[in-house]
This record gives structure tokens, sequence and C-alpha cells, in this order.
């Protein structure tokens, strides 16, 4: 199985694995220097995160001025 890079991953992808690192790391039973190689991973699994959300809302800030007059209604997935 081909390993995902950081860079690759989706934000769901992202905060499943920070989820893990923090789980990892609360738990204290990491020797120190993979604890620190832990922490610097997801330090740039936030930064990852924090792009994607910033994309997310500049692209929906977009759309909103393009046609500011059109009506917001809720989103009703398919199903």
């Amino acid at each position: 199985m081909k390993k995902t890079t950081i860079d690759t991953m989706s934000f769901e992808q992202s905060a499943s694995e920070l989820d893990q690192l923090i789980t990892q790391l609360e738990q204290g039973t990491l020797p120190l220097e993979e604890a620190l190689s832990q922490f610097e991973k997801g330090i740039a699994l936030i930064r990852h995160s924090q792009e994607k959300l910033a994309k997310a809302e500049q692209k929906i800030s977009i759309l909103l001025e393009s046609n500011e007059d059109a009506p917001l209604s809720g989103f009703e997935p398919h199903e």
C-alpha cells in the first residue's frame, strides 16, 4: 500500500491522522525522539488542514460574491 504524503491528504484524512497522533502523544509511552517526530508531523498536519480550510473559505466567499442576490437554502444531500 502506498503511503500518503501530507500534501496529498484530504482534510478528513489529515484530521483523522492528527487525532491518532494526539492519542499516541497523550498516552506518553513514546520515546522522546519518536514523540518529537510525531509532534513535528502533527504541526505539519495542522498547517495542511488550516490551508485546506482557508482555500474552502475563499472559494465560498468567491461563490457568494458572484451572485450575492441568490437566496441561500438548506443543503439536502442526495441519497
